[in-house]
This record gives C-alpha cells, sequence and structure tokens, in this order.
C-alpha cells in the first residue's frame, strides 16, 4: 500500500481532467490539467518519505531527475497551448531529464530489442507528417528523436516504466496528427481525441514515475553513501 495510495491524488486530478474533456460543460480542464503534474510530484514524495527509500547517491541522482522531469512537464502543459514552441522545449527538457535517468541511475538492464520498432514509429511519422510540419519541421523531428529515446530508453528500468515510455510516445504521436494532420478531426472526431491524448498521457506520467520509484528503491547505499557525513 506505501507504494500505491500516493499515487490515488494523481489519479483522482486525472479522473476528474478526463471527465471535464469528456463533457465540456464542466469546464476546468485547463485547471485539471495544470493540476496535473504538481499532483505527481506529490505523490512521488509521499512515496519517498513514506518508504524512507531511496538509499545512496545514485538513487537519489535518479529520484531528482525524475521529479525534474516532471517539473518540465508540468511547464509543458501550462504553456503547449500559449506558447507552443516554448512548451516544446519544456517537454524536450523533460524527456532529455527522463532519459538520463533511464540510462544512468534508474536502468536496471539492456534496451529491450523490441524497443527498436520505435525508430520505425518515428520514421512513419515523420513521413506522414513531413508535407504539414512547414517551418517547424527541424523543431518537430528533434523532439520525435528524443521522444522515442526516451520510449527506448525506459526498457532500461523495468515492464512498468517501459509501458511508460510507451503510452507517452503515444500520447504524443496523437498530438502531432491532432495538430499537423488535416484530417485527422475528422476521421477521429473530439472528445474521443482529447480523451486518448490525454489518457495516454497520465498514465505515461504515473508509470514512469512508478517504475522509476521502484526500481530505485532496490538500490543498494555504496559504503561512499554510507561514510558520508550528510546520513
Amino acid at each position: 500500500m506505501r507504494w500505491t495510495w500516493p499515487f490515488l491524488l494523481y489519479a483522482a486530478v486525472t479522473v476528474v481532467h478526463l471527465a471535464n474533456l469528456a463533457i465540456p460543460a464542466l469546464g476546468g480542464d485547463a485547471l485539471t490539467k495544470a493540476l496535473l503534474m504538481p499532483a505527481l510530484l506529490v505523490a512521488v514524495v509521499l512515496v519517498v518519505v513514506l518508504t524512507r527509500r531511496p538509499r545512496g547517491s545514485r538513487a537519489w541522482w535518479g529520484t531528482g531527475l525524475l521529479a525534474a522531469g516532471i517539473a518540465a512537464s508540468f511547464f509543458g502543459d501550462v504553456l503547449l497551448g500559449p506558447a507552443f514552441v516554448v512548451g516544446l522545449a519544456c517537454f524536450a527538457a523533460a524527456h532529455v531529464l527522463y532519459i538520463i535517468a533511464f540510462a544512468g541511475p534508474a536502468g536496471a538492464r539492456p534496451i529491450a530489442w523490441w524497443s527498436l520498432a520505435y525508430v520505425a514509429v518515428l520514421v512513419a511519422l515523420v513521413i506522414l507528417l513531413w508535407p504539414h510540419l512547414g517551418e517547424l519541421r527541424p523543431v518537430l523531428v528533434g523532439y520525435g528523436i528524443v521522444l522515442a529515446l526516451t520510449a527506448m530508453t525506459s526498457t532500461r528500468v523495468s515492464a512498468i516504466a517501459a509501458w511508460g515510455g510507451g503510452l507517452f510516445l503515444a500520447s504524443d504521436a496523437l498530438l502531432a496528427f491532432r495538430l499537423f494532420y488535416p484530417d485527422f478531426l475528422v476521421a477521429f472526431p473530439d472528445p474521443w481525441q482529447d480523451l486518448a491524448i490525454m489518457a495516454f498521457y497520465c498514465a505515461g506520467q504515473g508509470l514512469i514515475a512508478l517504475g522509476v520509484l521502484r526500481r530505485l528503491s532496490a538500490e543498494r547505499p555504496t559504503l561512499a553513501d554510507a561514510a558520508s557525513p550528510m546520513r
């Protein structure tokens, strides 16, 4: 239970946000979207406090990267609408922080061979969307690369984190079609489009956080950590 109940607040905010998207008359979707990542960050802090984990400098470094990635995602959520490029840069920063965490302190195994499929997904997205990207082509292709790397490196952590990385990629792929593919709204109308994008996003972020925390909780402190005067 110590691993699960701190995420109940995040789950509750997610459910309310999805309800707001499904029933536009409720309003408040901008507010609940802005509350998603703070709720997830609170869950991370509560897990750390309740489990008294992680232990060791490597594990703390991984937790810090996770928290910073969640914080960067908050700014991405808030800014993506009014300032698209700035919001995209915030999400790119979040992905870089996650990649560093997955490749370093939270990594427990080699990248899964099947994650190479994400390269094929990226190539397909670029080919399909290229005629519609305009001047944003270099920016969006660069973002696509870090997005695919996040999904690939998440397989180094655990199955939970790997699901999170894959769902994050699925969310952003749908968002890319929404923003840049002219006929996508006709083929996949709202509110289902918004619901799918945000459901994948929220699940992806939550699973990444849970997977990283569970992995880092198993990190054994080194002799240098044990001898540190800060412990």
